[in-house]
């Protein structure tokens, strides 16, 4: 008789989960009703801007403009560590829906220290899932690997090509934004080898990073061998069209 209860009593168990399962609202009636919030940390960058209906994500345009706008001359931007506190409060604002609601400013006082601003965008792209991160790692490789400059520039344009539009953009303003920084280096102290030591890590999956490889990565990228090659010869973007060492 024992056994017969304790085998009914587990199939009303089952059977309750059951029905909670299949009764539970759906992950897009969560979304609707306003339940659950869209991820912008951590989401595919194509989810992402589809979302936002751009082809960079808003935080980064955001962050981008304010480190332009107040932090180029910067004493060790990107280099220094903000607030963890308060990256993390900005952080989750973000992810809150604040930039849909527009209502995330930059310049307001309590987002005054630009190293905070830096330390969300650098946690941003070190959250991104895998695919801006593979084609960085196929980037690095074949700028290290080809030495013939013409056999460079059309193999990395090859993979340039392969990439999805947010991919390629938010890469191209990165890319446009990390130069613009070091063209204040007398003032900000900050170095192609400390880009590359704080973005190579930042880009790349930690277990990838064997020896210098992700500081070299940026450094091939940024170094005075390369200086705006990627710009003039895969992006063909008029505004960075200035002589290389190529």
């Amino acid at each position: 008789m024992r056994n017969a209860s304790d085998s009914a009593d587990k199939n009303g168990v089952k059977n309750r989960l059951k029905k909670f399962i299949i009764r539970r609202p759906s992950m897009k009636t969560l979304q609707e009703k306003g339940l659950i919030k869209d991820r912008v940390f951590g989401c595919h960058l194509s989810s992402l801007c589809e979302r936002e209906g751009t082809t960079v994500p808003k935080f980064v345009r955001i962050c981008v403009d304010a480190v332009e706008k107040r932090g180029l001359e910067a004493d060790g931007i990107y280099r220094v560590s903000g607030n963890l506190a308060t990256i993390q409060k900005l952080r989750f604002l973000v992810d809150e829906g604040q930039l849909n609601k527009e209502d995330l400013d930059l310049e307001h006082s309590q987002w005054e220290d630009v190293h905070v601003v830096t330390g969300a965008l650098k946690m941003f792209f070190r959250e991104l899932p895998e695919n801006l991160k593979v084609k960085l790692m196929l980037l690095s490789f074949v700028l290290t690997e080809i030495k013939e400059p013409k056999q460079k520039v059309q193999a990395v344009k090859k993979l340039i090509q392969q990439l999805p539009k947010p991919n390629h953009d938010t890469m191209k303003l990165l890319f446009s934004h990390l130069h613009k920084v070091l063209a204040f280096s007398r003032k900000n102290l900050m170095s192609t080898q400390g880009i590359g030591i704080v973005f190579g890590p930042t880009l790349m999956w930690p277990e990838l990073d064997a020896g210098n490889m992700a500081v070299n990565m940026v450094h091939v990228w940024f170094g005075p061998g390369c200086k705006n090659w990627n710009f003039q010869k895969i992006f063909c973007q008029s505004l960075y069209c200035i002589s290389t060492n190529l």
